[in-house]
């Protein structure tokens, strides 16, 4: 899969030699890519013990629980089996639309027979591999001039460190990136991101407390089209979905990104807490219909959370979730890949 590719322009930058500042897909697939440092980076020679390694809690529920509704060989598939399965698949939180659907499948092909384990696991990988099917796209970029990324969630989801991540990945890849501390409402968020970006060695345009964050994007914007830099992330006030004035400031955020850059912003991402479960459903709602959302990030998918919300959230929005991410490190973020995460349910 390519992740993208584009040309460009020659500038006086300190990349300007390079013929293209965006690599192929390769290079964030995987992260043993011949410009990384790999000596803190996930195990690259099997890309499906990364998800196992976050799907823990997920991969013990489906294998474990269900392993126990077996206390001999087969079992016959009545309303008291139905029922005990069905409690196990809510408790992965992938939903009770697909917990249904799951025990609806079952029930028409098994009904009044006995099943095994490996028929039900067979019927459940199935079932996620169809929703998730076509859940994944690539990151949208402009087609010429600087990229404009906007991230959205509530405080706590880890909004800010996925940012980090992001800007991370890009930088890895020779692509010059600034960062926009929009969460002007927080100094602690401030202070948080331009720590991240001295880490990272990326640029960032910071904000007073309390100033406007319609003027910290309007100055990233203007920073990042006169010195020609490839993308820009922009972070913004952490917000509960209900929070109607802080949704208003939002939309007028993104008013003055459109007015400086043509079709910006290029993606809206939404940061999800994984361990927030269903709660992750309300976030994703109140978000997608005010923000006018493009994707997910997905973070704390660590081993604490219940992976099965990738699924509800997939189905009932349309939204891609397009990272994951994994861990603490700047590094623990991965493209979010459904055959590999069914694949690795089951493993």
């Amino acid at each position: 899969m390519v992740f993208w590719k584009r040309k460009r322009e020659e500038t006086n930058t300190p990349n300007s030699s390079e013929e293209s500042s965006i690599e192929p897909s390769e290079l964030f697939d995987d992260p043993s890519a011949e410009s990384a440092d790999t000596s803190e980076t996930l195990d690259p020679s099997n890309k499906t013990s990364w998800w196992r390694r976050v799907l823990t809690k997920t991969n013990e529920l489906l294998k474990t629980d269900i392993r126990d509704l077996w206390t001999a060989e087969g079992r016959l598939v009545d309303d008291e089996f139905l029922s005990e399965l069905y409690a196990i698949l809510v408790r992965t939180d992938m939903g009770n639309a697909m917990a249904t659907k799951i025990k609806d499948s079952i029930y028409d092909q098994y009904r009044a027979r006995k099943i095994e384990m490996e028929n039900v696991l067979e019927i459940i990988r199935n079932e996620i591999g169809t929703a998730l099917k076509n859940k994944k796209a690539p990151l949208k970029f402009a087609d010429s001039g600087p990229t404009c990324i906007l991230v959205v969630g509530v405080n706590g989801s880890g909004k800010t460190t996925s940012i980090a991540k992001l800007a991370y990945r890009l930088t890895r890849h020779r692509n010059k990136v600034l960062l926009g501390a929009g969460d002007t409402f927080r100094a602690a968020a401030v202070e948080q991101l331009k720590i991240w970006s001295d880490r990272i060695g990326c640029d960032i345009v910071l904000g007073e407390h309390g100033s406007d964050p319609g003027s910290v994007a309007y100055r990233t914007l203007q920073k990042a089209i006169a010195e020609n830099y490839d993308v820009c992330i922009i972070d913004t006030a952490g917000r509960l979905q209900t929070q109607n004035n802080l949704m208003q400031e939002l939309e007028k955020i993104k008013r003055v990104i459109a007015k400086q850059i043509e079709g910006a912003p290029h993606e809206v991402l939404l940061v999800l807490d994984a361990t927030a479960g269903q709660n992750a459903i309300s976030q994703a709602k109140g978000f997608s219909q005010a923000a006018g959302c493009t994707g997910i990030v997905l973070a704390k998918l660590d081993g604490s959370a219940k992976g099965g919300v990738i699924v509800p959230i997939a189905e009932q929005f349309g939204l891609p979730v397009k990272f994951v991410g994994l861990g603490e490190r700047l590094e623990d973020l991965a493209i979010f890949n459904p055959e590999e995460f069914t694949k690795a349910l089951f493993q």
